[in-house]
């Protein structure tokens, strides 16, 4: 217990509290899944009250846990996303059901549209722009429609015009956004270091895109874990941090917290208030309650509310 820490002294941790910082992670979102949020007996002792719960759909998840898990929360008071991962939903039919059943059964009204994890679509969709040109969110009137960013690429779209095309299905969305009433805004993958993210931020808007961006961010875990989950994930340049992280064995005998990360991003966010960089969603690595502890830990000192 003495080394360990000796070895917490030794590390030159940087603020939490610079300009923005708790302005930036007011509201943060966060995401679970129907097994995961089962685990949990109360999220109104949990989450603060409001926050925006994404729940992540796997593949093989029966859509009855789903409906189940946004029922639970939508009656807690939160604000419930439900993800339509396009490429295992095997046709038309079904995605209607699944959206008229969130709607009727959970009183759902929002939902994260995305390609989804798998190579080989199950049937009819295989992008996200398909889901949108069904039509049918706006049928069943949901009001707010969220899309996946990707700061340092996407490994299930092929890496040959792989640039280009996810520029285009933005340009996309951004004009479907305008169009319509909906509500949109692009969440993104995790990332660990600020650069890239905010050079990527910089691009998109530079090319057009307005929507808001909510930065994805891993939640305090064990490095090792962390680092299985960025492989899989695809995590590009900032998977550095964590390589040099594991190098450091100061470093290494301490769960990762995102602390660095979130800072570096507050301070851009001061100093360029225009930034699309709007607010922080919460991939909970190490576990639900541990993320969203360390996120309130934050907020402590003000009591902030999510709006």
């Amino acid at each position: 217990m003495a080394l360990l820490n000796l070895f917490r002294g030794k590390q030159e941790e940087k603020s939490l509290e610079p300009a923005g910082f708790r302005d930036l992670i007011a509201g943060y979102s966060i995401e679970v899944m129907p097994r995961t949020a089962a685990k949990i007996d109360d999220f109104r002792s949990l989450l603060p009250k409001g926050t925006r719960v994404y729940i992540a759909h796997i593949d093989g998840t029966p859509i009855e846990d789903m409906v189940s898990t946004a029922k639970r929360l939508a009656n807690d008071g939160f604000a419930v996303m439900p993800h339509f991962p396009s490429r295992i939903i095997p046709s038309a039919v079904t995605l209607e059901d699944w959206i008229k059943r969130y709607r009727n059964e959970a009183g759902v009204d929002q939902a994260l549209l995305l390609g989804g994890g798998v190579t080989t679509p199950a049937g009819d969709f295989d992008s996200s722009i398909q889901l949108i040109e069904s039509g049918l969110f706006d049928r069943y009137g949901f009001k707010r429609l969220h899309v996946a960013g990707h700061p340092e690429g996407n490994k299930d779209i092929d890496t040959n015009g792989g640039s280009k095309i996810v520029d285009e299905a933005l340009q996309f969305k951004q004009a479907y956004s305008e169009r319509t009433d909906a509500e949109m805004a692009i969440v993104t993958q995790f990332a660990f270091e600020a650069k890239p993210v905010i050079a990527w931020a910089e691009r998109i808007a530079a090319a057009g895109i307005k929507l808001p961006i909510h930065l994805g961010i891993a939640g305090p875990t064990k490095l090792q874990t962390l680092i299985k989950f960025a492989i899989s994930c695809g995590v590009g340049p900032s998977l550095s941090v964590l390589q040099r992280r594991a190098m450091d064995l100061s470093k290494l005998l301490v769960p990762y917290e995102p602390s660095d990360f979130l800072t570096d991003i507050a301070e851009y966010k001061t100093a360029h208030p225009e930034s699309l960089i709007d607010r922080i969603h919460v991939f909970p690595l190490g576990g639900i309650r541990a993320g969203a502890e360390w996120m309130n830990e934050q907020l402590a000192d003000e009591r902030i509310v999510a709006p």
